[in-house]
């Protein structure tokens, strides 16, 4: 096993955890939005979204073990640095600045970034393909769901 990789790996994976760090949660706040009934609990999304950081620093990890060159693979890194960007300014827009619709048009931004790195993980691996469609999955669930709370608190 390439000790590389599983640096990589882990390091991805807790880059994701920044943006929490930085811009935590207001649970007070949060508590007092007004939510569409199919809001998932703040501990699923949050198991959900453990679940994906880690298939998504997976995903990083397999492109970079096939070795191609930058070159080849660029589009793919710099749609990940984009979206790993939107994705993290999520908690600043929703948390730190408490604005719902900036935090719905960056979730929307997630998605698209999302759809586009699942799209370039097709050309490099199937399995990196794979292992971005829940990602993408989710990344439309939550900017619909980010939308309609988005709507019931304007």
């Amino acid at each position: 096993m390439n000790i590389k990789l599983i640096v990589l790996f882990f390091s991805l994976y807790c880059l994701f955890f920044i943006s929490s760090i930085l811009f935590p949660i207001d649970y007070d706040w949060y508590s007092h939005l007004i939510k569409p009934s199919y809001t998932p609990s703040g501990k699923t999304i949050g198991i959900i979204w453990a679940f994906l950081y880690s298939f998504i620093s997976l995903s990083v990890c397999i492109i970079v073990s096939l070795g191609e060159s930058f070159k080849k693979a660029k589009w793919f890194y710099i749609i990940f640095i984009i979206n790993y960007v939107f994705n993290q300014l999520f908690s600043y827009f929703q948390f730190k600045q408490k604005d719902l619709l900036m935090a719905t048009i960056d979730c929307g931004l997630v998605f698209v970034t999302a759809i586009l790195l699942t799209t370039i993980a097709y050309k490099h691996s199937k399995t990196s393909f794979v292992l971005l469609i829940p990602y993408s999955i989710w990344s439309l669930f939550a900017t619909f769901l980010n939308y309609n709370i988005y709507v019931l608190n304007r």
